[in-house]
């Protein structure tokens, strides 16, 4: 059974091939090829998907449709290096200083269902290389939810409920969704994420409803 009530926004580059064929994505996403964005109709879903090699200028002229999308109480998951302010509330990447490996340390600010039995130490290191899952931050408000960290205090990863009527989720790495068969914890984090994402919706219509 497929659900597609997300959209994910394909930015066509080679590296995304093997997640534009694998099934997690044709089963639980509407594809599209980015620079339709402007045409589709965002009535239908609950969820908006900006990868990391999305064309951030061609989304900052499509900005009034993301916040009209955000007021109606959706859901924007951005994964990547902002450069434009083309979500609201957000602000452009800042790279880590970095002197050793151990500068690309991630940390759980708090055990989170995103997270949930994922082993900190195997999103810091890929094949024993550090600094694939988070090389930076985005600089964010007081009253988002922070999930990880790097060492600093330097946020990666954060839940927005305040910007908007609906909920932006930032991560400063490639696309969470695409942690597909690496045989190691990682590999919960896909599901997990979707989940939240509907989990997520749900709450913000059953508070709509309560309004």
């Amino acid at each position: 059974m497929t659900d597609q009530s997300l959209l994910m926004l394909d930015p066509g580059h080679a590296f995304g091939l093997r997640n534009r064929i694998h099934p997690f994505t044709r089963e639980n996403f509407h594809l599209i090829d980015q620079y339709d964005f402007s045409t589709v109709d965002l009535e239908p879903y609950k969820g908006l998907v900006i990868q990391e090699f999305c064309d951030q200028e061609y989304l900052l002229q499509q900005q009034d449709r993301i916040t009209e999308f955000l007021h109606h109480g959706k859901i924007v998951i951005f994964c990547g290096h902002l450069f434009l302010n083309l979500l609201p509330g957000t602000f452009p990447f800042i790279p880590k200083s970095v002197s050793s490996f151990r500068d690309y340390i991630i940390s759980k600010e708090s055990e989170h269902e995103i997270f949930e039995g994922v082993l900190a130490e195997e999103m810091t290191f890929n094949k024993g290389v550090a600094g694939f899952f988070a090389r930076g931050t985005h600089p964010h408000k007081e009253e988002v939810e922070v999930l990880l960290r790097l060492p600093g205090g330097m946020p990666t990863t954060y839940i927005d409920r305040t910007s908007t009527n609906g909920t932006i989720f930032v991560h400063a790495g490639k696309d969470l969704f695409n942690y597909h068969a690496q045989n190691k914890s990682t590999n919960r984090i896909p599901a997990q994420l979707l989940q939240w994402v509907h989990d997520e919706y749900g709450r913000i219509q059953g508070e709509e409803k309560d309004a």
